[in-house]
C-alpha cells in the first residue's frame, strides 16, 4: 500500500477544504461569533426602535424575508435597484407592494458601523422578520442560523414564477412549496403569517365581483357577511390603492385568530380559502388553533425556509449596499 507523504496528505486536506468552503456549509447560531459578536443585538435595537413607533412594520420585515427566499433563496436580491440595464425583482408586480426596505438599510448602516463588510443583507433580512414579529412578546419567537451570502443577481422575471399567488389553489400552493423543498405543513403554518398585515383590494377583488372570470360573481366559499364588509371597502375591480386588514379583528397581533376565520370562512385569498379544501390540511388547520402548536410549527417552518437555496462560503459577497451589488 502506497503512504502519502505528510506534504501530499496537506495538499489533499486542503483541496478538500477549499471545496467544502466553496460549496458552504449549514448555517449556525454562532457565525459570526469571533467576527461580529453583538450583530443580533444591533439588528434587534434597531428593529424593535421601529416597531415600537409603529406596530404594522412587522408584517412587511416578515412578508420581505419570504418573498426574498422564494426567488433564487435567501440570498437578498428582493433588495437590488433596478438599472437601466435590468429590472429588478422589487419592480415586478407580485413585489411593487413589499415594504420596509428602509429599515434594512438602517440597520445595515448600523452593523457596518461595528463589523465592516462582514454581514450579509440576506442575514439582516433574516433576523429583521424574527425581531419584528418577537417585539410583541419581547422574546424571540424563533432561532435564525446565520452565514448567508448575498446574491449578485436579480430578475424581476423570475418573481411571479416563484412566488405563490392569492388565487392560488391547494394543488398549485403545494406544488410551489415542494419546489422550495417546503411541504404541506410548512404551507399551512406559514399561511398562518396572513394574522398581521393588510392587502390591497387587487389581490382579493375577484372573489367580490368577478369569481366567474366573465366580470361578475361571488365567491360562493367566502362568509357572505365577510364578503359585504370587504365590499364597503373594495368598491370596484378598479381600485388599486385601498388596502384592508388580513386579519379584520387582530391584525397587529401576532396569533392564531388567523385560522378561527379561517374555519369561518373568513380567510381573504383564495389562497387561504384552499387549505380547506384538503382534508389533511383542514385538520392541521385546527390543530393550529392552539398558540403553543402554532409558535412551535412556525418556528420550524420559518427556519426551514430561511434556509432556502442559501448562498455559503465563497459563493455570492457581502454586500456593502443592501440594495447594490458591490
Amino acid at each position: 500500500m502506497k503512504i502519502l507523504s505528510l506534504s501530499s496528505f496537506l495538499v489533499i486536506i486542503t483541496v478538500f477544504a477549499i471545496q467544502e468552503a466553496c460549496h458552504g456549509g449549514p448555517l449556525t447560531q454562532d457565525y459570526y461569533k469571533d467576527s461580529c459578536a453583538n450583530v443580533e443585538d444591533i439588528v434587534r435595537n434597531v428593529t424593535w426602535k421601529y416597531v415600537a413607533q409603529d406596530l404594522t412594520l412587522a408584517a412587511p420585515l416578515l412578508r420581505l424575508h419570504f418573498h426574498d427566499c422564494f426567488v433564487r433563496g435567501c440570498d437578498a436580491s428582493v433588495l437590488i435597484n433596478s438599472t437601466p440595464n435590468n429590472t429588478a425583482e422589487k419592480d415586478a408586480p407580485p413585489d411593487l407592494t413589499l415594504g420596509g426596505f428602509n429599515i434594512i438599510d438602517d440597520i445595515k448602516a448600523e452593523v457596518e458601523k461595528t463589523c465592516p463588510g462582514i454581514v450579509s443583507c440576506a442575514d439582516i433580512v433574516a433576523l429583521a422578520a424574527r425581531d419584528s414579529v418577537s417585539f410583541q412578546y419581547k422574546r424571540l419567537l424563533w432561532e435564525v442560523p446565520l452565514g448567508r451570502r448575498d446574491g449578485t443577481i436579480s430578475l424581476a422575471s423570475e418573481v411571479i414564477a416563484n412566488i405563490p399567488a392569492p388565487t392560488f389553489n391547494f394543488s398549485q400552493l403545494k406544488q410551489n412549496f415542494a419546489c422550495k423543498g417546503l411541504d404541506i405543513l410548512d404551507l399551512i403554518v406559514l399561511s398562518g403569517g396572513h394574522t398581521i398585515g393588510d392587502s390591497h383590494c387587487h389581490s382579493f377583488d375577484n372573489r367580490l365581483y368577478n369569481f366567474t372570470g366573465k366580470g361578475y360573481g361571488q365567491d360562493p366559499t367566502l362568509n357572505s357577511s365577510y364578503a359585504n364588509y370587504l365590499k364597503t371597502k373594495c368598491k370596484n375591480l378598479s381600485d388599486n390603492t385601498t388596502t384592508v386588514p388580513m386579519d379584520p379583528t387582530s391584525s397587529l397581533s401576532f396569533d392564531t385568530h388567523y385560522y378561527k376565520i379561517l374555519l369561518e370562512n373568513e380567510g381573504l385569498f383564495q389562497s387561504d380559502a384552499a387549505l380547506l379544501t384538503d382534508q389533511g390540511s383542514l385538520e392541521e388547520v385546527k390543530k393550529l388553533l392552539s398558540f403553543e402548536y402554532f409558535l412551535e410549527k412556525f418556528a420550524y417552518s420559518m427556519k426551514k425556509m430561511g434556509e432556502i437555496q442559501v448562498l455559503t462560503g465563497f459563493e455570492g459577497q457581502i454586500r456593502k449596499n443592501c440594495s447594490v451589488v458591490n
